[in-house]
């Protein structure tokens, strides 16, 4: 008798396949004397669709809302029939006595083979493979220790409660309100409210006005001091500058008291999924997405990572003895940095680092016991190897220790300040690239009463700036706060918003569109707030753990959506499509609207039963300008396709093709030449060439 391994990739399941010895592959699945390994393809069964339960759903009406099922049904996916039909044919298979599911262990991942099983209507034993890494080690450690199938049907319940929630709350109230004010208007339990922190920052920059403000520094010996009174250093007003820069040009300034403050920078915890997404954003300028991305292919393709999508920045305490073999993995890339590390047999410094409360699902991001090859990676895999590596390093290295020294001077009746730091253990910061270089500057000696004659003040003018739009790392930071989403939803959602035109990204900050701030005031003000969508993410977090009843959840989010879509019913509000143009549909009539997509901007007709679309710009080659670099655009002449630069006014024309020759010209011509000269070599090269011979 068999095992059936699912995994949720074909990927993963080649790793499995190749350590638990499974060798004869097939089209859906790789077998074994044990094991047999097939996979999924992400998500192979969904929910169904409204038109699935009833066809008059197929057209959106405001007068079938709510559309609430009696029981969620599943649908199995039409692109992924195929490896669906494998996956019940083998479940059917007699040598099979259980299925041991090793998708992604997190909420989605066994959602993914639940609905599956579910589907195949699988009644025999069901065992888990929950592990955090995809080493051979992990691998055959995991296989050992299979946890009953079980274990982990809360978790299954509150991915079917999040699962269903989404469709219900999502579905009825975009619908409620695209067919209410005639234009898609997407909404939701997490983008509406991650829509209303980025409009409640844009209404604080709008309704800020800037007001001048003045600054004093005066040079000491060769330091600078800054005019300060009760810790602000800004003067709001041109007369009190005035008096204060006249008093200090008319005396000397002496030292009135010297302050040492000894202090300690703890070693900072190892990465979750949020955390490194930002620091990834600040630095690189990466987005959400495409960090989750890189880091996927870290841990699924080159195996040198653990589980990414955790929301625990500590380990669990079984894993103390594992450092020094995860330094030595390491170490033929980071030589220097791990010399003192693996000297002290991988002892970790900091041991809050261990905390088994603190881990729920899945433990911190660091690297594994994959031995490193840095030349596999590409720039991008560099870089984010490099901050979970180096985050991990310094862990093993002590403190940083510094002193601060702050000197108050008093020059007549004004005060002037200076601030000095001395490095005194460098400490954890020794492995971190940006701190590598710390310039201390030049320390003066300072006594208490000494006197110095101050030679020039200098006055400097600015304005007080408004608050900063959000980048994708504030955002991140905002949503976790507020509970919004989880690590491993957040950056689609951030997607999402861009994708739907309520948020716009440029030059890497997001800013609301006129779509988004009318969509804002349309939406239930039930949705607008976080507290709500908190809430829901707190009891589905106590599903997950059997303390609350999923039955009650859903039971609550039944009446919330019948509740939400009548009020959009019965709302009197007013909605103009900010795309409009002034010019008509050639097929009914109805106005164009205008909309970014990847390809460039488009206009499509506003009226939804008409599919006329045309491109509004030319479309962009690969082809550069060789003046400006820049895509040229392509267009169809009188004499063929040419390249155009507008900005250079630059015409290039287009290459003709090489058209290939089809495989049935190529018989052809092989059996016109080859009854000449049967003897010859068959390849058409060779018939060709003699051929022309022939003719001379």
């Amino acid at each position: 008798m068999k095992s059936l391994i699912l995994a949720e990739k074909p990927s993963v399941a080649r790793e499995l396949a190749r350590v638990l010895g499974c060798k004869q592959q097939s089209k859906s699945y790789i077998e074994g004397s044990q094991y047999i390994v097939t996979w999924a393809l992400g998500h192979l069964v969904e929910l169904k669709m409204p038109e699935q339960y009833d066809t008059k759903y197929k057209t959106w009406n405001l007068e079938d809302l709510p559309i609430i099922p009696e029981r969620m049904g599943l649908n199995i996916m039409k692109q992924t029939h195929h490896q669906f039909r494998a996956i019940e044919s083998l479940a059917k298979r007699n040598d099979i006595k259980e299925i041991i599911i090793a998708t992604d262990a997190g909420r989605e991942g066994e959602l993914v083979a639940r609905w599956i099983l579910e589907k195949i209507k699988w009644r025999k034993p069901l065992k888990r493979l929950w592990i955090s890494s995809y080493t051979d080690k992990a691998i055959k450690d995991g296989f050992k220790q299979l946890k009953p199938g079980q274990d982990f049907e809360n978790l299954y319940q509150s991915a079917v409660c999040r699962a269903e929630a989404d469709w219900l709350i999502g579905l009825n109230v975009t619908r409620a309100l695209t067919t209410k004010y005639n234009d898609p208007l997407s909404a939701g339990r997490v983008q509406t409210p991650t829509l209303a922190l980025i409009l409640e920052k844009e209404s604080e920059i709008q309704k800020f006005v800037p007001k001048e403000y003045w600054t004093i520094k005066v040079p000491i010996g060769s330091s600078e001091a800054d005019w300060e009174k009760n810790g602000e250093k800004r003067i709001f007003d041109q007369e009190t500058v005035n008096r204060v820069k006249e008093q200090l040009e008319n005396s000397d300034a002496i030292v009135e008291n010297i302050k040492k403050n000894p202090k300690k920078e703890t070693q900072p915890l190892p990465y979750d999924l949020t955390e490194l997404q930002r620091d990834c954003n600040k630095r690189f300028g990466f987005s959400a997405k495409k960090t989750s991305t890189v880091l996927q292919r870290l841990y699924e393709q080159y195996k040198l990572v653990t589980y990414p999508r955790t929301d625990s920045r500590y380990l669990t305490t079984d894993m103390e003895g594992t450092m020094l073999e995860r330094l030595q993995a390491i170490s033929g890339g980071y030589k220097e940095e791990t010399l003192l590390p693996i000297k002290n047999k991988g002892k970790v410094a900091t041991k809050k680092v261990f905390n088994n409360e603190k881990v729920t699902d899945h433990h911190a991001i660091i690297p594994t016991e994959e031995r490193l090859r840095l030349d596999v990676l590409d720039s991008d895999e560099r870089k984010v190897y490099d901050l979970i590596t180096r985050r991990f390093l310094t862990l093993f290295y002590p403190e940083y220790e510094y002193e601060t020294t702050q000197i108050t001077l008093k020059a007549g009746q004004e005060q002037l300040v200076l601030r000095e730091t001395t490095i005194v253990n460098l400490g954890f910061k020794k492995v971190l690239n940006k701190e590598n270089v710390i310039s201390e500057g030049t320390k003066a000696n300072w006594n208490v009463g000494k006197t110095y004659t101050l030679r020039s003040v200098q006055v400097a003018k600015g304005l007080t700036e408004p608050p900063s739009r959000f980048t994708e790392a504030d955002l991140l930071g905002k949503m976790e706060k507020f509970g919004l989403g989880t690590p491993a939803t957040r950056a689609d959602l951030i997607e999402r918003i861009i994708e739907t035109e309520v948020v716009d990204r440029q030059n890497g900050k997001l800013i609301p569109t006129a779509k988004g701030k009318q969509l804002f005031e349309l939406v239930n003000d039930e949705l607008k707030s976080p507290d709500l969508t908190a809430k829901w993410e707190k009891q589905l977090e106590l599903i997950s753990k059997g303390k609350a009843s999923p039955k009650e959840f859903l039971k609550n989010i039944r009446q919330q959506t019948e509740k939400l879509v009548s009020e959009i019913k019965g709302s009197n509000k007013s909605y103009r499509a900010h795309n409009l143009t002034g010019s008509k549909c050639p097929e009914c009539e109805s106005f164009l609207k205008e909309r970014n997509t990847k390809e460039g901007k488009v206009l499509v007709c506003s009226n939804h039963e008409c599919s006329y679309r045309r491109r509004k710009d030319p479309k962009l080659s690969n082809r550069r300008c060789p003046q400006c670099h820049k895509k040229m655009e392509i267009h169809n002449g009188k004499a063929g396709a040419y390249f155009q630069c507008r900005p250079c006014n630059l015409v290039e024309k287009a290459e003709a093709k090489k058209k290939a020759v089809s495989k049935h010209e190529e018989r052809k011509l092989v059996q016109k030449y080859s009854a000449k000269n049967e003897d010859f070599g068959t390849s058409l090269g060779d018939l060709l060439k003699a051929a022309l011979e022939d003719k001379e």
